[in-house]
């Protein structure tokens, strides 16, 4: 999770692979990033944007917009990727988003554009480009790297992760792979969001010099900029939520087990899972519906069998009415920007026909947090070895302590900013038989579920609970980390393993707000559709104008 300033140069400006029919927009943004190396500080200067202000015809356009344009002919699957591409190189090299695009895009849009034109569609994702992380395998001439240099040179996954065969079955267009926070951000406890060895720092569209949160950075900064129609992103702890917020996005973290794990680089076993960053609650919907899903190589997944929906035909816009909603006090502080934001989406909430209910009692205690860290030490090791088995005999990293190794071996590359006192810790655990592990995560679902979420739901009977995301975007600061201060509500459904809804509440100085829908296991539909009708109600959401810096005058 970090950022770097504007003036420093943008590393590996080769790293983009050359399209086959894309070569002009790839050679425009190696040119661009060639001149921002070669560019002298300057001083920011308020107010101010690096990306021309021109007309861009698919700005903030939904899947629904961009299916009906293919019907219609206005678009083809084809014309929409050489759009994003063109885009991604005209205004990417500000924003360090995008690891690198698919040299294989156009002609697998030219692919599903014959399939249109034959009276086939795959449905609603028929044809439209999509991102997703780079800790997603994709068996192509893509790379999967979790943005660290030490997989950069790794042999081919075996296959694509699940969730990838299924956008591909579902006939997105795979446009890319997603800069992130390196290893999503679990290497070190002192790390700036958005920072990786492979890619640089990622930089909030809405402001340049502010974070954009992570670990899905990369993701939360190309979809809030138009580079595509969505993106996918995981999270262990707050990494889809956490960057949709500071990008103004819809994001959905899902129930573990009802999207499969399968070839995504890991943290824990109990606690990651992907899930849709978007810019409306029916596009997130509608890449949810598309990755969930059973898969026999990842167990948990059968917990989810007959929990999926097709979660765009249960939004309703009244679907507020007669809900009754946890303002999860304990979330809240006293920025008198975020409260007063807050303070209108309660009231929008309420006029929208829910009752409100505050509670202090849904903090993440201390020993929660403790309880949780133990767990993923725990799993990080063993998780990561299993996944570096996938890659097969030939790959040089097959452990921990193999990454560590590289690490210290690449000090100048992979340790300028911040260290990897996670990975040494988490090395130095034992299997996940130890008395220590099974008691922690024993601990983590008691405080979280049995006395947390669950309980504080019956005895109020709630359908949900609302609080702030997290604060306003902070500076990014590769000296001190990250500082997002003690609005962060993102931890008791993250732990607990269930669903959670981020979605814009709002602009501070513009800088986003998001706020946060949570609630019981297998509630997505119940989420979605009051995330939904807030949203109609509201409509908070807004393009980036990337300024270099907050207007202090604002």
């Amino acid at each position: 999770m970090s950022v770097s300033p504007l003036s420093e140069p943008l590393p590996h400006a080769n790293r983009r692979t050359a399209l086959t029919a894309g070569v002009a927009a790839t050679s425009a943004l190696l040119a661009s990033r060639a001149a921002a190396q070669a560019a002298p500080q300057t001083k920011l200067e308020p107010a101010r944007s690096p990306v021309e202000k021109t007309t861009y015809e698919l700005t903030e356009l939904s899947i629904e917009r961009l299916q009906a344009g293919l019907e219609t002919g206005e678009f083809t699957s084809k014309s929409l990727t050489e759009k994003y591409l063109a885009r991604i190189a005209e205004i990417d090299p500000h924003l360090r988003s995008v690891l690198e695009t698919n040299p294989d895009a156009l002609t697998i849009a030219e692919k599903l554009d014959a399939e249109r034109s034959a009276g086939k569609s795959r449905g609603p994702l028929h044809g439209i480009p999509i991102l997703v992380k780079d800790n997603l395998d994709t068996a192509d001439k893509m790379k999967t790297t979790a943005g660290s240099l030490a997989l950069e040179n790794a042999p081919k996954p075996p296959e694509d992760s699940f969730v990838v065969k299924k956008l591909r079955k579902a006939g997105a267009v795979l446009l890319g792979k997603t800069n992130l926070s390196e290893w999503a951000n679990i290497r070190s406890t002192a790390s700036t969001s958005g920072w990786s060895g492979r890619g640089g720092q990622t930089n909030n569209p809405y402001v340049l010099d502010r974070n954009p949160c992570g670990s899905s950075s990369g993701s939360g900064v190309a979809v809030a900029s138009s580079l595509a129609t969505a993106a996918i992103g995981t999270e262990t702890n707050g990494s889809i939520t956490c960057p949709s917020a500071c990008c103004s996005l819809v994001g959905v973290k899902p129930t573990i087990g009802l999207v499969s794990r399968t070839g995504i680089i890991p943290i824990s076993h109990s606690q990651d899972t992907a899930g849709p960053m978007a810019r409306t609650v029916r596009d997130a919907a509608t890449v949810l519906s598309a990755i969930t899903g059973f898969d026999p190589q990842d167990e948990i997944t059968s917990t989810g069998l007959g929990r999926a929906a097709d979660y765009p035909k249960q939004l309703d816009a009244s679907g507020m009415k007669g809900a009754k909603v946890g303002v999860a006090r304990n979330f809240f502080g006293s920025h008198a920007g975020i409260e007063g934001l807050m303070h209108d989406a309660l009231d929008a909430i309420k006029e929208a026909g829910a009752e409100l209910i505050d509670t202090e009692r849904l903090a993440v205690t201390d020993e929660a947090a403790e309880a949780s860290g133990t767990v993923l030490e725990y799993e990080l090791k063993h998780d990561m070895a299993a996944y570096l088995r996938r890659l097969g005999p030939n790959s040089p990293m097959k452990t921990l302590q193999d990454l560590i190794d590289f690490n210290e071996q690449n000090q100048e590359r992979e340790l300028q900013y911040f260290g990897q006192e996670f990975f040494v810790n988490a090395v130095k655990r034992g299997p996940l038989t130890d008395y220590e592990y099974v008691e922690a995560r024993a601990r983590c679902l008691r405080l979280t579920r049995t006395e947390g979420i669950d309980k504080v739901m019956d005895d109020l009977e709630l359908d949900c609970f609302v609080a702030p995301t997290l604060g306003l975007p902070c500076l990014t600061d590769l000296v001190n980390g990250d500082s997002w201060g003690s609005y962060y509500s993102a931890s008791p459904a993250a732990i607990a393993g269930y669903p959670s809804v981020t979605m814009p509440a709002g602009y501070f100085r513009g800088l986003p707000l998001g706020i946060l829908f949570f609630g019981r296991a297998w509630s997505e539909t119940k989420l979605l559709k009051l995330a939904y009708a807030f949203e109609q109600l509201s409509k908070h959401r807004k393009a980036p104008e990337f300024l270099y810096t907050t207007e202090l005058s604002s």
